[in-house]
């Protein structure tokens, strides 16, 4: 079904945006499974479901905006990637991207392990009941409660940050009579081609300690004299939303010819390399990201090729997916509020939600798409930018997108790719209350994130 359509913005073959022309789909009503959670589909009667339930149901008992996980690819995902490195290698879901207490049991029940950087993410998994020994611990300024606490649980790993780092966990491990399982994070040099506020292994940036002028080296060396750290490998993170796995070869290259210094020095080979993650995933059609099986063969052919060029056995690796796994499991679900054309520009729509559920767009300049969820329409496209209803001209959800030029106030739309970073940096701007998290599957949907209610604003306001 379609509505009639009123006057709205450009509706031409090609539209100029940032400088190039850009042409709209084919098929406005078609949905690229590249982007969007695996059960995505449309009815007979043109509205979009997922997990076999219609948007419209969904809006009308959950209310927009709201995230639509996806519960069955989320398992699915998960259960690639454990495939894909096998039991040689461990695979660590960095929580960053999204943590809840379902998504911890999801992920032990798929035998994933998880990577946290907070206590409040830790006292998530212990609660929903992740093993401490399957948790690394991550973070470039971990407080001493933080680090107590891990140490007492008996977390897996912590991955040390600092030179202060390294006495600090060293010490608090000695006082509690514990031997702290450690790798050290380095920073490698390596450029990703990536947004710069996401690039993390270039060395002018916050996290690790670099291998130029033997700062790695020297952490070693620390690491290895202190009774109360077992340390187990190295660490290395080179950005997120990464596509090009030449920067993976270079930090690859970089830390085994570290650990054969260390053999060299110390007599040690030390039994771990870990990766990081920073996989890229497709949030629009045109990005164009590999399986975790390609992934998998790339990395293992890489290290292996290496060590066996140092002369080192090939080390256990680990690899940390978040965005990898959660990010194409999810939608945000919107109702469109109001719509402005601009007379030889674009359509702005505005939507009831905003930077407070997908403050990446402001902060990272990143690129969505977006759909008209609720009917098909056979109008002719116009370009939209999708806008939210708070107090800031860059409260912006998706710059440049194509929607039919009949979309009307209440029309539900939808943004694809976001499960992760958008929850997760979710804020409270103008008092807006973060929507929920709802999983869907198999016809039935559930809260496991529910909606904040004014009352849980003015409980925290106690002045």
């Amino acid at each position: 079904m379609s509505r009639s359509a009123h006057p709205a913005g450009p509706r031409h073959a090609d539209v100029m945006t940032e400088g190039h022309y850009t042409a709209p789909p084919a098929d406005l009503n078609a949905l690229d499974p590249k982007v969007w959670a695996r059960t995505v589909t449309r009815d007979e009667d043109g509205t979009v479901t997922v997990g076999g339930i219609e948007v419209t149901r969904l809006a009308e008992e959950f209310g927009t905006p709201a995230y639509f996980l996806d519960e069955s690819d989320f398992r699915a995902r998960c259960r690639a990637w454990a495939d894909a490195f096998g039991r040689d290698a461990d695979v660590f879901y960095a929580g960053k991207a999204f943590l809840s207490r379902a998504v911890v049991r999801w992920l032990q029940e798929e035998g994933l392990n998880l990577d946290v950087c907070s206590g409040g993410e830790l006292t998530t998994a212990l609660d929903a009941g992740m093993p401490a020994e399957r948790i690394a611990f991550h973070g470039n300024n971990k407080t001493v409660a933080e680090i107590e606490r891990a140490v007492t649980v008996g977390v897996g790993r912590i991955v040390l940050d600092s030179f202060q780092e390294i006495a600090r966990v060293a010490h608090i491990a000695q006082r509690l009579g514990k031997r702290q399982r450690v790798q050290i994070r380095v920073t490698v040099g390596v450029e990703a081609h990536t947004h710069e506020f996401i690039a993390t292994a270039h060395e002018d940036q916050k996290f690790g300690i670099a291998l130029a002028g033997g700062q790695a080296a020297e952490a070693v060396r620390r690491a290895l004299t202190l009774d109360g750290l077992e340390l187990t490998g190295i660490h290395s993170h080179i950005g997120s939303q990464i596509f090009d796995m030449a920067g993976f070869e270079v930090s690859a290259r970089r830390v085994v010819q570290l650990l054969a210094e260390v053999r060299d020095e110390h007599g040690v080979e030390l039994p771990e390399i870990d990766l990081g993650g920073g996989l890229g995933i497709a949030y629009t059609s045109e990005d164009d990201p590999r399986e975790p099986h390609e992934i998998a063969k790339a990395l293992g052919d890489i290290v292996t090729r290496e060590c066996e060029a140092a002369g080192l056995a090939t080390p256990r690796i680990s690899v940390e997916p978040g965005r990898a796994i959660v990010g194409p499991t999810a939608f945000t679900l919107y109702e469109v509020g109001t719509i402005k054309p601009l007379e030889g520009l674009r359509t702005y729509v505005s939507v009831d939600g905003g930077m407070s559920d997908n403050i990446r767009t402001a902060l990272y300049d990143a690129e969505y798409t977006v759909a008209l969820v609720s009917r098909t329409s056979d109008a002719e496209p116009m370009l939209v930018r999708v806008v939210g209803k708070h107090c800031e001209s860059g409260d912006i959800v998706v710059k440049d997108a194509f929607l039919p030029s009949d979309l009307a106030p209440g029309d539900l739309i939808a943004v694809p790719a976001t499960g992760a970073y958008c929850r997760s940096m979710a804020s409270n701007y103008n008092h807006a209350l973060r929507p929920p998290v709802v999983a869907v599957r198999d016809g039935g949907a559930r809260v496991i994130v529910r909606r904040e209610t004014e009352e849980d604003l003015l409980r925290l306001d106690v002045g």
